[in-house]
């Protein structure tokens, strides 16, 4: 991939992006925390930037069931919401990848720290969960290797993460105006399920044990948590600039045998969200700009959404991830009444190093994660053929005997003995980031696993359980926050060993420890405002493979190979037209910027861009796929897919493709 046009961001990376080093081993020392000068009143600033690869990365999320990505259905961004108050300062970034990554966290703390207020313990990187999104880019060998279908850090991908991140950060800094806030909540039924039910009615707390299919629908986290940001005009009116969800599903409406990058559902719960605030409060004046719509999990370890059976794909993830968004967008118009510019703002960061402290108020984690059984077997909705029916990896094979040791009733794979010789202890996650943001009333926990729907509510109870009295009317946790460690079950669930107990790696205890550093931490938040309490100096030792693909020496003319054609639609695809063209090599195309857009025309010679709910059709949105198709021995061919292509009769439509690092801009032939 090109180097974007922000490439002033000297990152450590670098030497493994040009060398051919085996291992990436490098270390960023944090910065000292430096006291902020008090800002009177609430400043906020948003800001988006595309972080779409080209076609070559692996995909995390399924593991080996996953294959590389062939191009995008829709696009892959990460969206920051800045507040600054008091003497504290906030960027929460929304990515659309599989969790944070503390490689990312550290470089682009660094990269922003001489041009921002915003310190490491202020910045969060969190994710949509997305299971089609590039891999790669995560601080341990172990889930760059089985996370996705090839194992691996790649510091180029990784890299051009950081800049494209950074510079959205640098952005929303400098672009911060006085502004007012709300954070608001509401309920979603009926379109996510529990993907695990017999471990969760296991629950002491769960007094409803009944596992009819019924229940799956309500044995989930409905709760949608909304944070709205909004300039203050000169006049003392209101504009919305940014909007945060926070809600719990998997990012798994998508088949895992899809070959394209996307946001799953996430993007249509995203971009529904937008068009109708942009259909509500449409911009105006010479400077004006769309409101920036961003999503992180919440608990949503056991948690999947409600797609009808057999039909995993494109349709279904929008039917979910829009009627979520209309939920979202109904919240948000609600919230206009409570937004304030008098909050409290406040930041707390600490990194747990297993290897120096592993218990806390009498909690004890193992010495050594150990990976089980039943993760093999995958998760409910997408179970590993055949080995899912046989013992020990079937769901609810939990070990009869010799269960008194920390790991409990894991069958661990490959046993306690062997599985170390097979995957040394450094290849694990062993520092535990816990973040803690203060939001006015609202104390938001970011933590680095995936966190299951009573866990989850077992560790906000303890938190506000901590701060009790202090104005705090609500704990938000979410999920895979400034790393990927894996899942967190309550230690009922644990016991049952189906996949989320399985993927507990560090044991029965995980939750409650955590929920003791997350409500000690809130509680250090609620009294100081700002609490930096990180490793000095964090070390990486990563084994590299590099699969972001390089320029080519020539670039081939561009070419239409075929003629528009529609394509009728199948169960799981709605139908498309479809335009076939020869280009550049993928390695020499700027991915994250538009590649295909939409023209219409009532007479053939005037053309404009065709417009669907206030917006140019191109391939920014949700209706039009791009994907590479291969080579001969001209050139690389590609295949864009307009899909729910809204006609009117007597006009013409065409697809244009605009220029691109060097590649001139070209329109196709016409079609109605």
């Amino acid at each position: 991939m090109r180097r974007t046009d922000d490439s002033h961001f000297d990152t450590v990376l670098r030497p493994f992006v040009e060398g051919t080093q085996r291992r990436a081993r490098f270390s960023i020392t944090a910065r000292p925390r430096a006291e902020l000068p008090e800002v009177e009143g609430l400043l906020v600033g948003v800001a988006e930037v595309d972080i779409t690869p080209p076609p070559g990365l692996p995909k995390a999320g399924y593991s080996a069931n996953a294959n590389d990505g062939n191009g995008f259905h829709t696009r892959l961004r990460a969206r920051v919401m800045h507040v600054r108050q008091g003497r504290s300062s906030i960027a929460i970034v929304c990515c659309d990848l599989l969790g944070g990554s503390s490689v990312l966290q550290r470089l682009v703390a660094a990269a922003v720290a001489d041009r921002t207020d915003i310190g490491l313990d202020g910045l969060m990187i969190g994710a949509t969960h997305t299971h089609a999104g590039p891999g790669q880019f995560l601080g341990t060998d172990f889930y760059n290797r089985f996370a996705s279908n090839r194992s691996g850090f790649d510091p180029a991908w990784a890299e051009f993460l950081v800049e494209q991140i950074a510079g959205a950060v640098i952005e929303a800094h400098d672009t911060r105006v006085p502004g007012v806030m709300a954070f608001g909540t509401t309920e979603v039924w009926g379109l996510t399920r529990n993907r695990s039910l017999p471990p969760h009615v296991s629950n002491d707390s769960v007094d409803d044990k009944r596992t009819e299919p019924q229940r799956k629908w309500v044995s989930v986290n409905p709760h949608l948590q909304l944070l709205r940001l909004d300039s203050t005009e000169p006049d003392g009116s209101h504009r919305p600039l940014g909007a945060m969800v926070v809600f719990s599903v998997h990012g798994t409406g998508i088949s895992m045998g899809a070959s394209e990058y996307n946001a799953d559902l996430w993007a249509y719960l995203v971009g529904e969200l937008s068009l109708r605030i942009g259909e509500s409060h449409p911009p105006s004046g010479a400077a004006a700009r769309r409101c920036i719509v961003g999503a992180i999990e919440g608990t949503h370890a056991d948690v999947a959404p409600a797609i009808r059976p057999g039909m995993a794909g494109h349709v279904e993830a929008q039917r979910v991830g829009r009627g979520i968004g209309a939920e979202a967008a109904a919240l948000f118009e609600r919230m206009e009444r409570d937004l304030s510019g008098t909050v409290t703002i406040g930041a707390g960061l600490r990194e747990v190093d297993l290897a120096v402290s592993s218990s806390i108020d009498g909690i004890e984690l193992p010495g050594r994660p150990a990976v089980g059984a039943a993760l093999v077997a995958g998760a409910q909705e997408n179970l590993t053929p055949v080995i899912h029916r046989i013992p020990p990896f079937r769901a609810g094979t939990r070990k009869p005997w010799r269960t008194r040791h920390p790991q409990g009733a894991k069958w661990v794979l490959g046993t306690r003995w062997l599985q170390p010789v097979v995957l040394p202890l450094a290849s694990f996650p062993r520092i535990v980031p816990v973040q803690v943001f203060r939001l006015g009333d609202v104390m938001m926990v970011g933590l680095p696993f995936e966190i299951t729907v009573e866990s989850g509510r077992r560790i906000a109870a303890a938190v506000a359980e901590r701060i009790v009295g202090s104005g705090v009317d609500r704990v938000v946790v979410s999920s895979v926050a400034n790393e990927y460690m894996g899942y967190v079950a309550t230690a009922e669930e644990y016991e049952l060993q189906w996949y989320e107990g399985g993927h507990t790696l560090y044991g029965p205890d995980t939750q409650p420890f955590l929920a003791a550093h997350a409500a000690r931490l809130a509680d250090q938040v609620v009294q100081q405002g700002t609490v930096a309490d990180v490793v000095a100096e964090r070390k990486w030792d990563l084994r590299v493979e590099r699969y972001l693909p390089l320029p080519q020496s020539t670039a081939p003319r561009r070419l239409v190979v075929e003629e528009p054609r529609f394509v009728d639609p199948t169960p799981s695809r709605d139908g498309c037209w479809e335009f076939v063209w020869r280009d550049a090599a993928p390695g020499d195309l700027d991915w994250h910027r538009t590649l295909v857009r939409i023209e219409q025309s009532d007479d053939g010679e005037h053309w404009e861009p065709a417009i669907y709910r206030g917006r140019a059709v191109d391939d920014s949105g949700w209706s039009i796929e791009v994907t590479h198709d291969g080579r001969d021995a001209v050139g690389h061919h590609y295949r864009a897919r307009w899909f729910n292509p809204a006609f009117r009769a007597g006009r013409q439509h065409r697809f244009v493709l605009p220029a691109n690092a060097g590649q001139p801009e070209t329109a196709g032939p016409a079609f109605d």
